[in-house]
């Protein structure tokens, strides 16, 4: 802008001598013996130019006052130099970037220039007008306030970033592959002294492969609201390698089982509590139910055949697909833009309600359990996302749950332990087009009971 105005600044002192030179070289090549005529109608074209002149001065003045008031209006002293935010990943559109509304104004700033009268006597458009006209580009409705929403990043963890526009819908077609591996010995009998063991050693290897697909849909409600919907089908299948040692056989046997069908399928509410801006953050509330539409694990077979002393390999002969109960996860996610990255990272705590008469489905019959209730997952992560160009970001994270004992009627039960499950995750997203964006990411486990790789593809797609 201040290009532009020290551009017609300089037009209109070019102008203005152009003048003072036509007037004197008027003067300069007038004739002694000029007629009175000659005279006065000098005179009368100098006044002319003085009126011009003017008109001139008095639109520049207008120009001025206009361009003033778009400065305050934008903030231009503000806005710093250090290049394209992390919203340049989003698609163009301002309702789907979440770009505040100064800013989308911005490019409507030379319009206020290019309806300024050619005919400098001619009547010139109020500054209130064609600050209306800037502050409205195409598309948008005037008066309308566009809610600021976070910066895209890749995603990496189950809830994303940035909500879904108002009125907009998203499909997210998604596959997921995870593996383990683990290994546990066994000791079956009692110990005459430390060093003797009277009865058997059971060495069991188990690599378990699971692989979901699934189909989430969103919601925008409101600016600040969107509700989702997710259908998983999941695919799992384990291998088990145990040998028992001093069982007078050396030879290992193999145990192999799998699991297919529908798996439980999830409801999402989020909801953007503040506006947030430039190094100020965004919190994003979100309350998710799990219903329990897969095969629980209390409905499938467990082995309880007599196998030498040991009892039976205790191992299930189908995969559950569900996790047998309904959970209620509340959450808070917190985003904080610090050009050029964004930080972010949230807390969570799973809540599974209990069941009663409960009974596990073995080979031999039924055996009740009674009353049932998985302890409480209290989460948290956080990480750092970075847009390498218009196209693409990089995220990495750490995410972390922790999953309380389980309660058999009431009171814990004997074999239950606290399990820590830590995952460090790295993130690829880029956008194919305005409406199709494919997002990568990767986890590896940090601890024992977490899986020890997990992949994830996703292609959300705006409808």
């Amino acid at each position: 802008m201040k290009m532009r105005t020290s551009r017609r600044r300089a037009a209109f002192g070019n102008g203005l001598a152009g003048i003072v030179l036509a007037t004197s070289g008027g003067f300069a090549h007038a004739e002694p013996d000029a007629t009175p005529a000659s005279v006065d109608s000098l005179k009368q074209r100098v006044e002319e130019q003085s009126q011009q002149i003017e008109l001139l001065k008095r639109s520049l003045a207008e120009q001025q006052a206009v361009l003033d008031q778009m400065r305050r209006s934008l903030d231009i002293g503000s806005l710093s130099g250090r290049g394209p935010s992390p919203t340049a990943t989003a698609p163009s559109s301002p309702a789907a970037t979440g770009t505040p509304a100064a800013l989308t104004s911005a490019p409507s700033i030379p319009a206020a220039f290019a309806n300024a009268p050619s005919n400098p006597g001619g009547p010139a458009a109020s500054p209130p007008q064609q600050v209306a006209q800037a502050s409205n580009p195409i598309g948008r409705t005037p008066g309308r306030r566009e809610v600021n929403r976070p910066p895209p990043v890749a995603p990496i963890f189950e809830q994303p970033g940035v909500l879904t526009p108002r009125d907009q819908w998203i499909f997210e077609p998604s596959l997921q592959y995870a593996y383990s591996s683990s290994n546990r010995i066994a000791l079956i009998g009692y110990t005459i002294i430390p060093a003797l063991l009277i009865g058997l050693i059971d060495i069991r290897e188990v690599k378990s492969n699971s692989l979901v697909a699934a189909v989430t849909m969103r919601r925008g409600i409101t600016n600040r609201f969107e509700l989702e919907a997710k259908i998983p089908y999941v695919h799992r299948w384990d291998s088990s390698l145990s040998r028992e040692v001093a069982s007078g056989s050396a030879n290992p046997e193999v145990f192999d089982t799998d699991g297919t069908g529908i798996g439980d399928v999830e409801l999402t509410g989020r909801y953007q509590l503040n506006d947030g801006g430039a190094d100020k953050p965004y919190y994003i509330a979100s309350l998710r139910f799990k219903t329990r539409t897969g095969k629980d694990p209390f409905e499938v077979e467990i082995d309880r055949t007599i196998r030498s002393t040991t009892g039976g390999t205790g191992l299930q002969t189908e995969i559950p697909t569900g996790s047998g109960f309904y959970s209620l996860q509340p959450g808070l996610t917190v985003l904080v833009p610090s050009d050029p990255v964004v930080f972010f990272g949230g807390i969570s705590y799973q809540y599974s309600f209990k069941r009663d008469d409960v009974k596990q489905k073995t080979n031999e019959g039924s055996v009740p359990l009674g009353e049932v209730q998985p302890g409480g997952a209290f989460g948290f992560n956080f990480g750092m996302g970075l847009a390498l160009n218009e196209r693409s970001s990089f995220s990495i994270g750490y995410d972390h749950l922790s999953v309380g004992k389980v309660k058999l009627n009431g009171s814990t039960a004997a074999t239950s332990v606290r399990i820590q499950l830590g995952t460090l995750l790295l993130g690829y997203s880029y956008r194919l087009d305005p409406t199709r964006t494919l997002n990568l990411s990767l986890g590896a486990g940090l601890t024992e009971d977490t899986p020890d790789l997990q992949l994830t593809l996703r292609m959300p797609i705006t409808l």
